[in-house]
């Protein structure tokens, strides 16, 4: 038998290479941003443990991966499940279908984070639930498996032999009134009872644990660099992530900056048709902004659209007292993350940085005017809306 450390520390080193990418950030020497990191990692690390010990192909159950706790990345419109998977093997999705938006699904090898490097875009493959049949009473009942069994009938999905990680995303318009689905996954192959883990295996799982923080790090100080690199400072680019995305949806990220003083205006051309959209404001470190409460996402259905047909929403640290207001939570830079899923084009919009105290000048003449008290009935009904999801 392996011989155990007498202190956990001991496997706890892949920590510190984290928090050494600090090296990675924008202002490496900002003790604030080394608080940040810090607390990220700590962040990373407490998922991690329900990516290494929850659940194994063999015995797959749903569990939390990106939502309103666990903040490195996610759409805040959306929930995010995570189970292991086996594409030899044969699994049954079943459960209620629920009212939100749209339900998507990524079936492939490899995910950012749970293993080094890339994930292979070759065994990946993504849908949503208009490739599903549904029940008059919002029934789901699935099979995903490397070839379809003869004996069903009903919706099948096949997955790559090579596959080992299905995500599935919960993904809301309407936070107030939607219903998340209520799903389960289980395996229909013979398997044994789930096992007790071995000394060895729990050593190896808490070593990948602290692996974790390093590779979303890697992966996704890496994304927004990148973007900056690119086009510097307050403008966008488009952008399509194989082997782990959705092949439906083009991203548009943009490295901001402001002054207190200031305000961004973003504004967009909107496609004619367009099945999802939505902006979001994330934090230095990839993070997505204080999703519950603060306003740090908009989409069709808490946004006005201007008259002219145009979205424009603005970002600043004071309420700015119009619609559609992005509040960075304190950042003065951070990425803006804009998503267009299967619309009919793709506009790139456009930043125009400008004196919050000159805003209105910078508006279309009609556009209305929102009340400290509107604003806050708001952000009640956000806060309320959010908290009724799941989450873990």
């Amino acid at each position: 038998m392996t011989i155990i450390a007498p202190t956990i520390g001991e496997y706890l080193a892949g920590l510190e290479t984290a928090a050494g990418q600090l090296s990675d950030t924008w202002k490496p020497d900002d003790p604030r941003y080394r608080a940040d990191v810090y607390r990220q990692i700590m962040m990373n690390l407490s998922y991690s443990y329900f990516a290494q010990f929850h659940a194994d192909a063999e015995h797959p159950d749903w569990a939390p991966l990106w939502n309103p706790v666990y903040t490195d990345q996610p759409n805040p419109d959306d929930i995010y499940l995570y189970t292991p998977i086996r594409g030899d093997l044969t699994y049954r999705v079943s459960g209620d279908r629920g009212t939100c938006a749209l339900l998507t699904f990524n079936v492939q090898k490899g995910w950012v984070g749970l293993s080094d490097g890339p994930s292979n875009p070759e065994f990946a493959r993504d849908f949503d639930d208009r490739d599903i049949d549904v029940g008059p009473n919002g029934e789901i009942d699935m099979i995903f498996s490397a070839e379809k069994p003869t004996s069903h009938t009903g919706t099948w999905h096949q997955i790559a032999p090579e596959a080992d990680t299905m995500i599935l995303r919960y993904r809301m318009v309407d936070w107030i009134n939607e219903r998340d689905p209520q799903l389960s996954i289980e395996c229909l192959n013979s398997v044994p009872y789930k096992p007790r883990l071995t000394p060895e295996q729990i050593i190896e799982r808490i070593q990948e644990m602290t692996k974790l923080p390093v590779r979303y790090n890697t992966a996704f100080y890496r994304n927004q660099n990148e973007v900056k690199a690119q086009v510097g400072i307050n403008r966008f680019v488009q952008v399509q992530y194989p082997g782990g995305g959705l092949s439906k949806q083009v991203y548009w990220p943009a490295v901001f900056e402001l002054n207190d003083d200031e305000a961004l205006i973003l504004e967009t051309e909107m496609p004619e048709n367009r099945h999802y959209w939505n902006i979001q404001i994330n934090d230095p470190y990839f993070n997505a902004i204080e999703i519950v409460y603060r306003f740090s996402s908009l989409n069709a259905a808490n946004s006005v659209i201007s008259s002219d047909g145009k979205l424009r929403a603005v970002v600043s640290f004071e309420d700015p007292g119009v619609p559609n207001w992005l509040d960075p939570g304190g950042f003065n830079e951070g990425t803006i993350y804009g998503r267009w899923y299967d619309c009919d084009s793709n506009p790139i919009p456009v930043i125009h940085r400008v004196p919050l105290s000159e805003l209105r000048a910078h508006l279309p003449a009609d556009t209305p005017a929102v009340t400290p008290e509107e604003r806050a009935d708001a952000l009640r009904a956000r806060v309320r809306a959010a908290q009724r999801r799941r989450r873990w």
